[in-house]
């Protein structure tokens, strides 16, 4: 009885996995049937994937050779960027190029089954690599600007390496050990993929899902827009800050500049009183000869210091324009000493 049975379930448990297998290829009726392409169309695609391919190779690579290049680039933020234009590269590399091939071969893939683990945990691996690399960079920028002063003890060397330490190494957790080991998928994709490998599609289950996208995109997301957010608000501080010490600036200076004036008009008008002349007081009668000598020496003593004044004005405002400054400044003090003492022995005589 039991023996007349067997034949009938494993009959039976054949039919489920035929029928199993049939609904995933149904599902997978684009991917594996081969339509007709336009061949103009196909060129086009591909000459646009090659022009991307190359741009992102030739980019990332002398970002990495002026770098390495010029020895004033070489400091500890620039080690980001280096590994950040290195993960980058290896994706145009390893990620788009077999993506190329299979858009351009009308959703065939061509290179096994091996070949396809290994191809989606590299898009993964380095892809998950790249973004980590951009958390990294604005953590260093948050330091760098919000908190200037702590930034050389905090991003040392040793903070740095481990920084990129675990960019590389947490995208392997999410890539190649998942994906090798079967958990990424369900069992009928697994069964699925065995029965066609000229398909490579990458179809995940729940878990995997919810793990991958929290450690590639969720968290390091949310680290950046707070990073940046804080970045943006200790900015606008800083230039309220500077607009803030310009004014002030700019009217301390308006008032010096008040005050400086001021002073000057108020020396000139004494000076202009304290220039007397013997004439003066002609409406009060003659003046003695004393009045008229001390008159005189005053006047005298005005004009050397207004020479003198006028002279240091000059020389400021003359150095920076001739190249014979000096000889003209001696031939102007020399008549203007010439001019005083002439005015004083008429004055006495």
């Amino acid at each position: 009885m039991e023996t007349g049975d067997e034949p009938a379930v494993a009959e039976h448990e054949a039919n489920r996995s035929a029928t199993r297998l049939g609904e995933v290829a149904s599902d997978y009726e684009l991917l594996v049937v081969v339509e007709p392409r336009n061949v103009a169309l196909t060129a086009l695609k591909g000459a646009v994937m090659v022009g991307i391919i190359v741009t992102a190779l030739l980019g990332n690579a002398l970002v990495i050779a002026s770098v390495r290049r010029h020895r004033k680039l070489r400091v500890p933020t620039n080690r980001y960027v280096v590994s950040l234009a290195a993960a980058d590269f290896l994706v145009a590399v390893c990620a788009m190029t077999f993506n190329a091939s299979v858009e351009l071969s009308g959703g065939r893939w061509l290179f096994g089954a091996i070949m396809c683990d290994l191809w989606n945990s590299l898009d993964v691996y380095f892809s998950t690599a790249s973004i980590l690399h951009l958390c990294c960079i604005s953590v260093d920028r948050y330091y760098a600007i919000v908190r200037p002063l702590e930034y050389p003890a905090i991003m040392r060397t040793v903070t740095v390496s481990a920084m990129l330490a675990s960019a590389w190494c947490l995208p392997a957790l999410i890539s190649f050990i998942p994906i090798f080991m079967g958990w990424y998928t369900t069992q009928r994709q697994l069964d699925f993929l065995k029965e066609h490998p000229q398909v490579c599609a990458f179809v995940v289950n729940r878990p995997y899902a919810i793990m991958s996208s929290l450690v590639s995109f969720w968290i390091p997301g949310v680290v950046m827009i707070i990073m940046y957010c804080k970045i943006y608000k200790e900015a606008v501080r800083q230039r309220a800050a500077l607009s803030r010490a310009s004014s002030s600036t700019v009217l301390s200076s308006a008032v010096h500049a008040r005050r400086a004036s001021g002073g000057s008009r108020h020396h000139s008008r004494t000076s202009h009183q304290l220039l007397l002349h013997p004439s003066d007081a002609s409406d009060y009668g003659r003046p003695p000869l004393s009045y008229r000598a001390s008159a005189a020496e005053l006047n005298v003593e005005n004009a050397c210091f207004h020479s003198s004044s006028f002279s240091r004005q000059f020389e400021k405002a003359i150095l920076p324009q001739h190249e014979n400054v000096e000889k003209e400044i001696i031939i102007l003090r020399n008549c203007l000493i010439f001019n005083i003492l002439h005015l004083r022995n008429l004055m006495v005589n």
